[in-house]
């Protein structure tokens, strides 16, 4: 049974790649795997769920690869900055991520993601920043006269503008994240010590 589980996963995934979250039903999944439309319905409730498992795992498969790229050695605005870049490209260039910024979709998939606690798949990312973080404020690199647990927030709430590109405007997005991170950055650690 896990078979046809992994089938239907491929078959949508390979689809949304290629036609995108929009244009592909679940009739075109169920072909491409070669099961029936009901045999879809006893892994998935719906093309939502299965494009959110799929977008779930691309997402922490990308936020793996960053830390993994990044040399977390830099000094903190290099790192943050090299990150965010690395991130929005990486997002842009992956045809499942790039859904996230479709104007006739991202509504829904935000809330999806938030319903399905998405970002519990990315933990692993947290835990690892809020580490260089506190490395960060040891070295005298970052200030430590504000919690480290304050200052993933500070990220967290810069992060999380993503979830209101809409109303900020996709063409503002990637350029407005650089620059909060750039002023939260310089708050951050200049005069550090």
């Amino acid at each position: 049974m896990e078979d046809k589980k992994t089938e239907i996963y491929t078959a949508g995934k390979e689809l949304f790649s290629t036609k995108g979250f929009k244009d592909t039903n679940v009739s075109d999944i169920t072909k491409r795997a070669g099961v029936a439309v009901g045999t879809f319905y006893n892994y998935y409730p719906s093309k939502e769920k299965l494009f959110m498992e799929i977008y779930i795992d691309e997402n922490a498969r990308h936020k793996k690869y960053l830390l993994d790229t990044v040399d977390l050695a830099g000094d903190p605005l290099s790192v943050v900055k090299e990150i965010t870049a690395l991130n929005v490209r990486g997002m842009q260039a992956d045809p499942i991520l790039r859904q996230w910024f479709d104007p006739h979709v991202s509504a829904k998939l935000e809330r999806l993601f938030r319903e399905e606690d998405g970002l519990d798949s990315v933990d692993f990312f947290y835990d690892i920043f809020l580490d260089l973080v506190k490395r960060w404020q040891d070295e005298g690199k970052m200030r430590s006269d504000i919690d480290s647990e304050m200052i993933m927030m500070l990220f967290a709430a810069v992060i999380n503008i993503d979830l209101h590109k809409e109303e900020i405007g996709t063409q503002y997005f990637p350029q407005l994240l650089e620059y909060m991170l750039d002023f939260l950055m310089k708050g951050l650690t200049e005069g550090a010590k």
